[in-house]
C-alpha cells in the first residue's frame, strides 16, 4: 500500500475529504519524526513504539581497496510492534 492509497482509505474510512485525510497524515507523520528526532518515545498502545537508537561508532573493511575505515556513532530509527498488533498478523 502506498502513502496515496493509505489517505485514499482513511478518507474513505473516516468520511473526510482527500486533503483533510493528507493534512492529517502528513501532521502525524511529522509529530513522529519530530518527537523521535528530539530522542522521545512515542508509544501507541496495542500498535507499537517509535523511538530513537543510538549505534555505536565501528571500524570497518571498505571491500574495494580492503582499507580500514571508521563509521560514526549514529542514531536510527526503531519500531517495535505491539502486542496486538503481533496478534493481529498471527490470526
Amino acid at each position: 500500500m502506498t502513502k496515496q492509497e493509505f489517505i485514499e482509505g482513511l478518507a474513505k474510512k473516516t468520511k473526510l475529504s482527500k486533503k483533510d485525510a493528507r493534512t492529517v497524515v502528513d501532521e502525524a507523520l511529522e509529530l513522529i519524526v519530530g518527537t523521535v528526532k528530539r530522542n522521545q518515545k512515542i508509544t501507541l498502545t496495542g500498535f507499537g513504539t517509535f523511538e530513537a537508537r543510538k549505534q555505536k561508532a565501528t571500524q570497518r573493511i571498505n571491500p574495494q581497496t580492503g582499507k580500514k575505515m571508521n563509521v560514526p556513532a549514529k542514531s536510527v530509527p526503531k519500531f517495535r510492534p505491539g502486542k496486538a498488533f503481533k496478534e493481529a498478523l498471527r490470526k
